[in-house]
């Protein structure tokens, strides 16, 4: 069993704090921006960065459906780490400044399985999570 990472970023024509305060928005601005991959959003504790609690069903493919329980923390100003109950998922939204602009990154790691299937796993997940996380900062991106 190894880790398995997808990633996807973009920058956004938007100031930093813009761009953050949506991001940390977990009540009004996260539903408008999760594609339709993200079935039954709600925020269960608070709605506004750390202490948030937000679940959610994420299906990845027509029969692969996860149930989230996300915990967010704010290790730093802009980072965002949404720590899921129910597995080893960990998402880390990070919201730089990159001149006049802002560069979002979207990282997330979980213990794959094992075997034939971990291999598979580690390698088509990221690239599904990559397309899905790529729908939402396309997203993001539009309501800025």
């Amino acid at each position: 069993m190894g880790k398995v990472t997808a990633v996807a970023e973009r920058t956004i024509n938007a100031p930093v704090e813009q761009v953050r305060a949506l991001v940390a928005d977990y009540a009004e601005a996260r539903p408008k921006i999760l594609t339709e991959q993200y079935l039954d959003y709600a925020v269960t504790e608070g709605g506004h960065g750390a202490g948030t609690k937000a679940s959610w069903k994420l299906q990845a493919t027509s029969k692969r459906v996860r149930s989230v329980d996300a915990t967010v923390t704010e290790p730093a100003p802009g980072t965002f780490v949404e720590t899921d109950a129910n597995s080893s998922m960990v998402t880390t939204w990070s919201v730089r400044e990159s001149g006049p602009n802002t560069l979002v990154r979207i990282e997330t790691t979980w213990d794959g399985a094992g075997g034939i299937g971990g291999f598979f796993e580690k390698t088509f997940a990221p690239g599904g999570l990559k397309r899905i996380y790529d729908g939402v900062l396309g997203k993001l991106e539009a309501i800025v």
